[in-house]
């Protein structure tokens, strides 16, 4: 059985030097300064959020970005949204996205859905994810909404399961995508009009309340508040569609 180190600095700073890592997994972790120099091996596969990547010496951060804000639009949507007519537009983007996505799965079969690519969430889990997002960032810090977190919501990798019981998630649970795109749509329409009615005086009011009891004491502004939503859909849409076109090819 592998190793498996969790909430651990043990790592932290360390040199690992002629050693076999093949098949090594880091996942949900701070990365900064990783540095992996003259090894060798087949397939590297790197993904998070990164300042900075440089590759045998050539930075490839704006490469990076580039191609998949080519291949994924919508990221430029949700990332540059200032004004409420941004936001509006990026959240047409988001809907007709997920609404083709949603096609496609369909034809996948309900067992597909729950599959998980790579060890990655499945489709249905990514809807769970998505449910507990705007729950968090619109119900809860926007809306200031009595009891908004359903329990089919899933949080953020990493989060302990303590965490998660105070919120009243059911992490175990295993709904259909039926039963979870109920609640994705209520969501989803809350949102389109709060976009809808959306004015800058809003975008820069303060909320009262943090996404969740267990987030950072900061500041947290409406406009902050949705372009994590936008990001968040826009992103995993394109996890999902990634995913998506593996299952499509094992049928």
């Amino acid at each position: 059985m592998a190793t498996e180190y969790t909430d651990s600095d043990r790592l932290r700073d360390a040199r690992i030097h002629l050693c076999d890592l093949g098949g090594l997994e880091i996942r949900d972790c701070e990365v900064s300064g990783l540095k992996i120099v003259d090894c060798y091996g087949g397939t590297v596969s790197l993904g998070g959020d990164f300042e900075r990547v440089v590759v045998n010496d050539v930075d490839v951060t704006a490469y990076v970005e580039r191609e998949l804000d080519r291949a994924h639009p919508i990221r430029v949507l949700a990332r540059e949204a200032d004004s409420p007519a941004d936001y509006r537009a990026a959240w047409d983007a988001i809907e007709a996205a997920w609404a083709a996505t949603l096609e496609r799965a369909w034809r996948l079969g309900e067992p597909a859905l729950h599959a998980r690519v790579d060890g990655e969430w499945s489709f249905v889990e990514t809807h769970r994810h998505l449910l507990f997002a705007s729950d968090a960032w619109l119900g809860n810090a926007v809306l200031e909404e009595d009891a908004p977190h359903h329990p089919l919501g899933y949080p953020a990798g990493g989060t302990p399961d303590e965490d998660a019981a105070a919120l009243g998630l059911t992490l175990e649970a295993a709904p259909t995508l039926d039963e979870v795109l109920a609640l994705r749509v209520r969501r989803m329409a809350t949102m389109r009009r709060t976009v809808d009615a959306l004015t800058e005086a809003e975008l820069d009011r303060v909320c009262a309340r943090k996404p969740a009891d267990n987030y950072p004491d900061l500041r947290y502004v409406v406009r902050r508040c949705l372009t994590v939503i936008l990001k968040e859909e826009a992103e995993h849409h394109r996890y999902a569609v990634r995913d998506l076109a593996v299952l499509e090819g094992e049928r």
